[in-house]
């Protein structure tokens, strides 16, 4: 594909939509690079509570302590070549595992708040997106980080399902944890995401909204791209 038929994709929304799932799967049809940016601040979040520095320490810190900080941190996405499925990384260290547990997911939001990050990651996510052919997906890609993205998809779904896929993809992964604490996590990150007055978690104008409660991965993958060949053709042009 060419470098002048190449776009940006955002992909916004709620916890538990499977915004990552579509994402990744998008970016491999189309031969585009997969950023996750919420990989980005789980990354920062898992940094603090390595160092054992909480996050009523982190905002008690001067915005310089914190500048300085964040620049100690050096966020990349590797593609596994086994999985095929691209991975974060920490100052060189593999962290995809450490950031998805709970103990990161009750701190991520309010952490994601604080002015001084938010600045951070979207001047790095803006950084990796200057070349086009790439998919992020996060709570503010379209709105915050990309606006003028060609295509904006905004992910939603039934509350009750995304709570079942969370606690679902946590048991598979051996973490124990009870269904009401899956709920309360997910509404108290629902609600961090939307109240926040750095960048809140809110459908862009133009972007266009994919209810995927009753839709399996296939039917999603096949909406997003019946959006794209719809405004965006010539995105298309790569064949599958």
């Amino acid at each position: 594909m060419t470098g002048e038929n190449k776009i940006v994709v955002a992909i916004d929304g709620y916890s538990s939509c499977g915004k990552s799932t579509i994402a990744k799967a998008l970016a491999v049809r189309l031969g585009y690079k997969f950023i996750d940016s919420g990989a980005m601040y789980r990354a920062v979040t898992f940094y603090l509570i390595r160092h054992n520095i909480s996050l009523e320490q982190f905002k008690a810190m001067s915005p310089d302590e914190r500048y300085i900080l964040l620049g100690r941190l050096d966020i990349d996405f590797r593609v596994n070549p086994f999985t095929k499925h691209s991975e974060t990384y920490l100052n060189g260290e593999n962290v995809e595992q450490h950031i998805r547990g709970t103990h990161v997911s009750d701190m991520v939001s309010p952490l994601s708040a604080v002015h001084e990050v938010r600045e951070q990651m979207v001047k790095q996510q803006q950084q990796l997106g200057n070349r086009k052919g790439i998919v992020m997906d996060g709570r503010d890609i379209g709105t915050a980080v990309f606006p003028n993205a060609e295509v904006k998809i905004f992910m939603t779904a039934d509350n009750e399902v995304r709570i079942k896929r969370r606690h679902d993809e946590l048991t598979k992964k051996g973490i124990k944890i009870s269904f009401e604490e899956v709920r309360k996590n997910i509404e108290t990150r629902d609600h961090n995401d939307t109240t926040r007055a750095e960048s809140p978690l809110k459908k862009a104008d133009d972007a266009v909204v994919l209810d995927n409660t009753n839709m399996n991965r296939e039917e999603q993958l096949d909406f997003v791209l019946d959006v794209i060949r719809r405004y965006h053709p010539e995105a298309l042009k790569r064949k599958f």
